[in-house]
């Protein structure tokens, strides 16, 4: 799936990419893991008939975090998906801070705080500003996160241009 795939240039340097594929959303789900939903990182998940941009990966070089790459990658997927005419962007937000507090909070109070304001979590954070929502934990997302604890925040971003192929089919009826 060439198009899910972005690369932000910067000096000649690679500084920032973005990995994605379309999926099925029903097959997977609020309990799903990374390697679940990508097909253990070979993409071989992506199918062209679903409706949902899953949003696998996302990294900006940390010297460069700031200067707007990886809004750049963000905007990039949401045209891409009122461009392809999906009905929403779905991915898992890593919880890098949770380790330092997960002897005194869920990762569920974890996230709250964030979105509240009371820890900066830079990932989640980020996201949020993207106009993502959090639609909850995702535990043992990427058990080999060690700062997250492998947890994940489940975020959405639903497209506002999103127009289904039949929206009245099936909704009318003659009445007699």
């Amino acid at each position: 799936f060439p198009e899910g795939q972005f690369v932000a240039g910067q000096g000649g340097r690679v500084v920032g990419a973005a990995s994605s594929l379309v999926v099925l959303w029903d097959d997977y789900g609020v309990d799903h893991t990374w390697q679940g939903v990508t097909g253990d990182g070979t993409f071989r998940t992506h199918d062209p008939s679903g409706r949902t941009l899953y949003g696998a990966e996302i990294v900006v070089d940390a010297r460069r975090r700031g200067l707007g790459i990886g809004r750049a990658l963000y905007q990039a997927r949401r045209a891409l998906c009122r461009g392809r005419n999906l009905r929403r962007i779905i991915a898992a937000g890593r919880l890098p801070g949770y380790r330092d507090v997960k002897d005194v909070m869920s990762p569920e109070l974890y996230a709250m705080r964030v979105i509240w304001g009371d820890i900066a979590d830079p990932v989640l954070r980020f996201q949020l500003s993207e106009g993502f929502q959090y639609c909850g934990v995702i535990h043992n997302y990427l058990p080999e996160d060690v700062p997250s604890c492998g947890h994940a925040a489940l975020i959405a971003w639903l497209n506002p241009r999103y127009a289904p192929a039949n929206p009245l089919a099936g909704t009318l009826r003659s009445v007699p």
